[in-house]
């Protein structure tokens, strides 16, 4: 995403209103606009469905079975989705680019065996339903696990208005193909989306195989033993599953939540909610692409180039401190911009909810999970800077802990009743924010002693630079 932010500094350069806006907008949309894309998508498919009489409990089934599947798919190729990132900026690095798209090939190619695997597993052992609609859902599955290797490559390419053009067009595929398969009930529904997310795929990959030589082999080199990171598929795996461990959570509670179709479920008192206090998120996500990827990317650059080229050590120190500004900076920049959302969005929560024509026990709920995002943004500006400075054993660490404190305070605030519902997600963002903050800090604030130690040790160059990397 780093060179995806250089690009929108060139608005910024403009030094007009019209520059800023158009900058911190297009961050905005690039950092959560495909998310907001595909929910807005499916809901949209939903509306359609029941203007046209569509059986209201068949909507619920494909919402819910959507819902599942973008949580699964995530978790499951967050195994991948890091290693696999390193892989490919170490080639970038070492200017391997023959090798590239044939590995893009055998990383899709991997997503979307291992998808059908598990998806059959499932489909044998825990749902009873017609086989039009297992076979769906596990086709509906390995797209989307294909969606979240591809998306990694183009934004890459720093080509930032693909990434918004590809999202928009297959969902747009995608309603309309709800209108030619409405007939077909919810295996219609389903037949829409997995078109839409072949043609998201597709379109992606025609996107990205032009940039790179292709020889129309398909290779495995990510999967060699030198290639392979636990740590960062340790990373991938937590960092997904904390993020929906609190949604699980509240699905599978027999208390919060109520079957739908199969074994899947929905709470229908937490989902709204949340959902509606993660579209405040896009501010602070715009300011986090506008600052900690990128201006701290370039002091990063900056500091490390100058300990590859043996400058001398003031210099290096006056570029370490420029760094930790830049962390320093983009942080409270976000705490700042995120905090201003979560302000003007608690005045207008009563509003909101009442607009929407909500029960107004959703407005509690809405003000916690609002703190509970802003929390996330931050947490995931730390963890970004501790990627940079290649300390995977915190990010480990923070992902890790996340999982674990939103997983036993979600349980925790449903044993206690209504009143404490959010605060598990809430309260483990801000302490998972919290720590990352300090062990962040511990590192910056002897950041020469630390780079020279591990190359000492390590007996190798730094870390590639960030504008060579994806």
């Amino acid at each position: 995403m780093a060179g995806i932010g250089f690009e929108l500094r060139k608005y910024l350069n403009d030094d007009t209103f019209t520059g800023s806006a158009k900058a911190y907008g297009f961050a905005g949309l690039i950092s959560a606009g495909p998310w907001v894309l595909s929910i807005l998508g499916v809901m949209l498919i939903g509306i359609v469905a029941v203007s046209y009489a569509l059986v209201d409990a068949q909507v619920r089934q494909f919402t819910t079975s959507v819902t599942w599947l973008m949580g699964a798919s995530l978790i499951l190729t967050g195994l991948l989705q890091l290693m696999f990132t390193r892989f490919v900026a170490d080639r970038l690095f070492e200017r391997q680019f023959d090798i590239i798209n044939s590995n893009l090939f055998g990383a899709l190619l991997l997503s979307v065996i291992t998808s059908v695997v598990v998806g059959g597993i499932l489909a044998l052992t825990l749902f009873d339903e017609s086989l039009a609609y297992e076979v769906l859902m596990i086709a509906n599955f390995s797209a989307l696990s294909a969606v979240w290797i591809a998306v990694i490559f183009v934004a890459g390419l720093r080509r930032f208005k693909i990434i918004l053009w590809t999202f928009a067009i297959a969902y747009s595929v995608t309603v309309l193909l709800s209108f030619v398969f409405m007939s077909a009930g919810l295996e219609g529904l389903l037949l829409g989306l997995f078109i839409g997310h072949v043609v998201l795929v597709f379109m992606m990959v025609g996107a990205i195989v032009p940039e790179y030589p292709v020889n129309g082999r398909v290779r495995w080199d990510f999967l060699r033993l030198p290639n392979i990171h636990p740590m960062l598929i340790g990373v991938g795996f937590f960092y997904n599953l904390g993020i929906w461990a609190d949604k699980i959570i509240f699905w599978l509670h027999p208390d919060t939540s109520e079957m739908v179709i199969g074994p899947l479920r929905t709470s229908i008192i937490y989902d709204l909610p949340i959902f509606l206090a993660y579209l405040s998120i896009i501010p602070g996500m715009a300011v986090f692409l506008l600052t900690i990827e990128t201006e701290f990317a370039e002091a990063y650059e900056g500091f490390f180039a100058a300990v590859r080229g043996n400058a001398s050590l003031k210099e290096i120190e006056q570029l370490g401190n420029a760094m930790v500004v830049a962390v320093r900076e983009g942080l409270f920049q976000i705490v700042r911009v995120q905090g201003i959302t979560v302000l003007l969005l608690y005045v207008l929560g009563p509003s909101i909810v009442k607009w929407l024509e909500l029960p107004e026990k959703f407005v509690h709920l809405y003000y916690v999970d609002l703190v509970g995002v802003a929390a996330q943004v931050l947490m995931l500006a730390v963890l970004n800077v501790a990627f940079y400075l290649d300390k995977l054993k915190d990010a480990l660490a923070l992902t890790f802990f996340m999982f674990v404190t939103n997983a036993l305070f979600t349980w925790l605030s449903i044993q206690w009743g209504p009143v404490y519902f959010g605060y598990g997600f809430g309260v483990s963002m801000a302490l998972t924010a919290c720590l990352g903050v300090v062990l962040i800090g511990r590192e910056l604030d002897s950041i020469e002693f630390h780079t020279f130690m591990r190359e000492r040790r390590n007996d190798k160059a730094p870390a590639p630079l960030v504008e060579e990397s994806v």
